[in-house]
């Protein structure tokens, strides 16, 4: 997909890719909270971060990987071995680059418009 300029979502720094990711993962845990009947704020709000928390990310990640194509596998890998700025306090730093790379698979196929796949791996993320 050819974003701007030229650009496609291949060409986009892992730290692009996670921020999109990041967002695309947030609105699905939402709204499977709210299709699951989740209603009150603060229970939605608890169950979602615990959620998209790094280390739920991370495990989520090595439960899927087997079910991964090695491109989306290089992905992960690619978005894991990136600089990120700092790890957040209290975050196990190996989940965290876990939970990027896996923000990274979500942000690419989000912006390549893979949406039938995406979605099969955020159904995976939730089995």
């Amino acid at each position: 997909m050819d974003l701007t300029n030229g650009v496609t979502a291949a060409q986009l720094s892992p730290a692009v890719l996670a921020y999109v990711g990041d967002a695309v993962y947030e609105l699905f845990v939402r709204t499977l909270l709210i299709e699951r009947g989740v209603r009150r704020p603060d229970e939605l709000h608890r169950q979602a971060v615990e959620l998209v928390r790094a280390e739920a990310q991370a495990r989520f990640v090595q439960e899927i990987l087997p079910d991964l194509t090695e491109d989306e596998r290089e992905l992960i890998r690619r978005g894991r071995n990136s600089k990120a700025g700092h790890v957040p306090k209290g975050v196990d730093p190996i989940a965290y680059r876990y939970s990027t790379g896996f923000e990274v698979l979500l942000g690419y196929l989000y912006l390549c418009g893979r949406q039938e796949r995406l979605e099969e791996i955020l159904a995976m993320s939730c089995r």
